[in-house]
């Protein structure tokens, strides 16, 4: 194996990833963050070469499947395709992937810390309303950014390009179909926004959520897989033990119950002051609930200032280990999110959730719709929710062992646990096949 020392100022997210002659991968060997957060190199570059040592593992033809995945902005986006990347290096951990993303957005460090190669790519945003001002530069933005995207795929050259959203997404996918590589997309959400349904148009394969979300697109072209989950969301995690890693001591001799409260991978800055005004008070009131409350990125630091500390009370800006999280909880309240509803589906949990009005195409409502219907969900409207109605309907749950069962039972009916290991050998066989599936 040989080495290419880097000087420390060179950033990743400003590095092309080139396609070097004589060897088959580029790897991060270290990486870490600045006080900027954006990922530095802080070591060397390893190149794996193709003359290497004969007697190790001879590489085949599947060992060269060189596979990109363009995701950004939010976790509904990264993490689908990071559970698409790890089920693929599970079928052969020699596949050379590549993430690319906005330099400035989550994925630039979630992307290295989940343990694959990235590097950032131009993106231009669509502005609200579509006929807004901002936006009549758009078309030159755009080219930019296509262009910038033909010369990251000619340089790491792969044989099929993922996308699974977020306005990174858009100009990689083009460029994709502009110079013939093999496109899939995964579309969360039970109505697509308007870049994916212009993508559709150009994918070889488009794995949806839900069936309903098929009529936006092309006949023939969509796959029934179900949103790819995190593969720690489906191991089994008991209570107890989910419990004692966020909270050491659980005393009090009443069986505890716990409430997990969730702002989104940025906020939920309604959520958020609706728990500020009724927290401490279902704490004081009910002696054996717990919570863990997740308040997003960009809430921490207001809701840190203002809430006071309860041993019974885990406040924090991020959750790193979901799967105990999910594990722990009694009820789940949260936004609609797709992503979020397929874990609270994989997990099997009643849920309170609260859609957001300002996501495009009104996903999060028409989410929370299909979630009513098939697990059970409580749904709650912006305009409906502030501290009473929220405390009311934690309470009236978590009051109710029987309809806590069905609704679990319910969710673990409609989850489609497996869809990451359907999208990953679906995407083998296409490119294997060299056609439309």
């Amino acid at each position: 194996m040989a080495t290419v020392a880097l000087p420390s100022h060179i950033n990743l997210s400003s590095t092309r990833f080139f396609k070097l002659r004589n060897y088959t991968s580029l790897h991060i060997l270290q990486t870490t963050s600045s006080p900027t957060r954006h990922p530095q190199i802080s070591c060397c570059l390893a190149l794996d070469r193709k003359d290497d040592d004969l007697s190790a593992t001879s590489i085949t033809a599947d060992d060269n499947l060189r596979i990109i995945f363009a995701a950004g902005g939010t976790g509904g986006h990264i993490y689908p395709a990071v559970a698409i990347a790890d089920e693929l290096k599970s079928i052969n951990p020699r596949f050379p992937i590549l993430f690319l993303g906005s330099e400035t957005g989550m994925e630039q460090i979630a992307i290295p810390s989940a343990g694959y190669d990235f590097i950032s790519a131009p993106s231009t945003p669509l502005i609200r309303p579509l006929f807004s001002p901002q936006n009549l530069l758009l078309p030159f933005h755009l080219f930019k950014s296509i262009s910038a995207s033909c010369t990251i795929l000619s340089d790491f050259d792969p044989q099929i390009v993922i996308g699974t959203g977020g306005y990174v997404s858009f100009p990689v996918c083009i460029a994709a179909a502009l110079k013939g590589i093999k496109l899939v997309i995964q579309e969360q959400n039970s109505v697509p926004g308007i870049a994916n349904r212009v993508l559709g148009l150009f994918a070889d394969t488009i794995f949806v959520a839900f069936d309903s979300c098929s009529e936006f697109f092309p006949k023939g072209k969509c796959v029934l897989s179900g949103n790819p989950v995190r593969a720690s969301l489906r191991r089994y995690v008991s209570k107890a033990v989910a419990r004692s890693h966020f909270f050491k001591r659980i005393s009090g001799d009443l069986t505890p119950q716990l409430v997990l409260i969730l702002g989104g991978s940025l906020g939920a800055n309604s959520i958020n002051i609706a728990v500020l005004n009724m927290y401490y008070q279902m704490l004081l009131e009910q002696k054996n609930i717990l919570i863990i409350w997740q308040t997003g990125v960009y809430g921490f630091d207001e809701m840190d200032s203002l809430v006071k500390n309860h041993p019974r009370l885990l406040l924090t800006k991020f959750l790193h280990t979901m799967d105990l999280a999910y594990a722990a909880a009694d009820v789940v309240v949260s936004r609609a999110g797709a992503m979020t509803c397929s874990e609270i589906l994989a997990a099997g949990k009643p849920s309170i959730l609260i859609p957001s009005p300002n996501v495009a195409e009104g996903h999060q409502t028409r989410n929370a719709s299909i979630m009513a219907s098939i697990a059970g969900s409580k749904v709650l409207t912006e305009d409906e929710l502030d501290s009473t109605t929220l405390l009311d309907a934690i309470l009236t749950m978590l009051g109710d062992e029987s309809l806590m069962a069905e609704m679990s039972e319910k969710a673990m009916k409609a989850a489609l646990p497996d869809a990451s290991a359907q999208i990953a050998q679906s995407i083998l066989s296409l490119v294997k096949k060299g056609q439309k599936l």
